[in-house]
C-alpha cells in the first residue's frame, strides 16, 4: 500500500494548481483504492457501489441486537462493547427485521487500509434518511461517529436504530455512504462566494446556501393535472416493515399522511413525529464539487432537518440539450421536531448548504445515467415507494 494519496495518484491532476489535490476523491480515485487495497471487502466491490465522490456500504452476515449505542476506545475495542452491550446476535443472510426503537450494531463488508493523509466521512443514504432510520459508521478506536481518522486501518461498523418504521435488511444492504478525504475540502470564503455567485446564489448565508422551507401547496414541482400538491407527508404509525432495498413496491398512503396547505398559520411540528417536506430552492452542485446540508442548528429552531446531507457532483446540474444549465432540483427535508411543538412558516430558512471541492472532476455525475433516483425530485418519498398520485 502506498504511504500517501500522492503515490497512489500521481498522474491526476487537481481542478486548480493551487488546490494540491486536496479535497473529497472523486469516483477514479476511490476506484484505484480499491484496485490498490485500500479498500477491500469480503465480497467484491462492484461499480454501482462507486458514486462520483461516494462509496456505498454494505451491511455484513450478522446483526447484533445492543442495549445502548457505543463508542470503542483503545481499551474496549468492539469486540468487547459487544460482549457487554448485545443482547443477541442473528444472521442477515435471508433478511431480517430491525424494530423501530432498538439499536443494532452490523459489521459492514468492507475494510480499509488508508494511507496516512487520507481520511472519510460517512452518513446515511438518502433513501434510508427518508425511512426516519438513525445511522452512523464505527471504526475501531474512533472517539466520532462517522469519522474516519487519516490513516486508519480496520473494519467498518454500522449502528443502525429505525425511529417510525421497523425495517428489513439483507446482507448486502446499504444503508450508509463513505466518502474519503484528502486534506481539507472546505474552501476559502472567496472561492465560496465566487462558486455561489456561478451558481446564481448571490446571498450567501453564513458560509453557504440558505435552504428554506417550502409550504406553498401550489401547482410547483409533482402537481399534475392542476391538482394542488400536498406541502408534505407525516409518517404514519404502526406500520409494516419496509424492506429497505425495495423499489416502488410500496403504497404511500400505507405509510405516510400527505399534508395539505394550511393557509398563513404555517405548519406546527410535534415532536416525536417524523415529516417529509421540500425546499423553495432549486439547488446545482457542479463538477468538481459535492455539497453537504447542515444536519440540525440550533439557531433556526429546536428541530433536526436532513440526516442525509451529502450531494454528490452532478446533483441538479444536469444540462438541456442545448448545454444550457438546469434549473437545479430541490432538496428532500427530512425533519423532525425535538422536544415542543414547533411551528415553521412558509420560506423560513431551516438550514444551509455547504459546498466543498473534490481533488478532481470525476469520472461520472449524479444522474438516472449511474441510476440515481433523485434527479429530477420534487416532494418525493423514498424510492421504496410507489409515485403519491393523490
Amino acid at each position: 500500500m502506498a504511504e500517501t494519496a500522492h503515490d497512489l495518484f500521481p498522474d491526476s491532476r487537481p481542478l486548480q494548481e493551487e488546490r494540491m489535490q486536496t479535497g473529497i476523491l472523486p469516483s477514479q480515485q476511490i476506484r484505484t483504492l480499491v484496485r490498490k487495497h485500500g479498500i477491500s471487502a469480503t465480497d467484491e466491490i462492484g461499480e454501482d457501489q462507486i458514486q462520483p465522490a461516494s462509496l456505498d456500504l454494505r451491511l455484513g452476515p450478522t446483526a447484533h441486537r445492543i442495549r445502548a449505542s457505543f463508542l470503542p476506545s483503545p481499551e474496549h475495542p468492539v469486540a468487547d462493547k459487544i460482549a457487554e452491550f448485545a443482547t443477541h446476535e442473528f444472521s442477515l443472510t435471508e433478511g431480517a427485521v430491525l424494530e423501530r426503537g432498538c439499536v443494532y450494531l452490523v459489521k459492514l463488508q468492507e475494510h480499509l487500509k488508508l494511507t496516512r493523509d487520507i481520511s472519510g466521512v460517512a452518513n446515511p443514504k438518502s433513501s434510508i434518511g427518508r425511512l426516519d432510520v438513525f445511522t452512523r459508521v464505527i471504526t475501531e478506536e474512533g472517539s466520532e461517529f462517522d469519522q474516519v481518522s487519516a490513516g486508519y486501518e480496520g473494519p467498518l461498523y454500522a449502528e443502525i436504530s429505525p425511529l417510525t418504521f421497523s425495517i428489513i435488511v439483507h446482507a448486502g444492504s446499504r444503508l450508509n455512504q463513505l466518502r474519503l478525504v484528502r486534506g481539507n475540502p472546505v474552501m476559502p470564503g472567496t472561492q465560496t462566494a465566487k462558486l455561489l455567485g456561478e451558481l446564481g446564489q448571490d446571498d450567501p448565508y453564513r458560509g453557504g446556501s440558505a435552504v428554506s422551507v417550502d409550504l406553498r401547496g401550489d401547482q410547483g414541482d409533482g402537481a399534475k393535472g392542476g391538482k394542488t400538491r400536498p406541502i408534505g407527508y407525516r409518517a404514519r404509525k404502526h406500520t409494516a416493515p419496509i424492506d429497505v432495498d425495495a423499489r416502488g413496491r410500496y403504497e404511500p398512503l400505507d405509510f405516510w399522511e400527505p399534508l395539505q396547505p394550511i393557509g398563513a398559520g404555517g405548519l406546527i411540528l410535534a415532536p416525536d413525529e417524523f415529516y417529509i417536506l421540500v425546499s423553495r430552492e432549486a439547488f446545482r452542485v457542479p463538477p468538481g464539487h459535492a455539497a453537504e446540508m447542515v444536519a440540525y442548528d440550533t439557531l433556526v429552531g429546536e428541530f433536526r432537518v436532513h440526516y442525509a446531507g451529502f450531494f454528490d457532483p452532478g446533483f441538479g446540474h444536469e444540462q438541456a440539450g442545448d448545454g444550457s444549465p438546469s434549473g437545479g432540483t430541490r432538496a428532500v427535508l427530512e425533519v423532525r421536531s425535538h422536544e415542543v411543538p414547533f411551528m415553521v412558516e412558509d420560506g423560513q430558512t431551516v438550514g444551509r448548504l455547504l459546498y466543498e471541492r473534490l481533488s478532481a472532476e470525476p469520472d461520472k455525475l449524479y444522474g438516472p445515467s449511474i441510476g440515481s433516483s433523485y434527479q429530477h425530485q420534487g416532494l418525493t418519498l423514498g424510492k421504496q415507494f410507489k409515485p403519491f398520485e393523490g
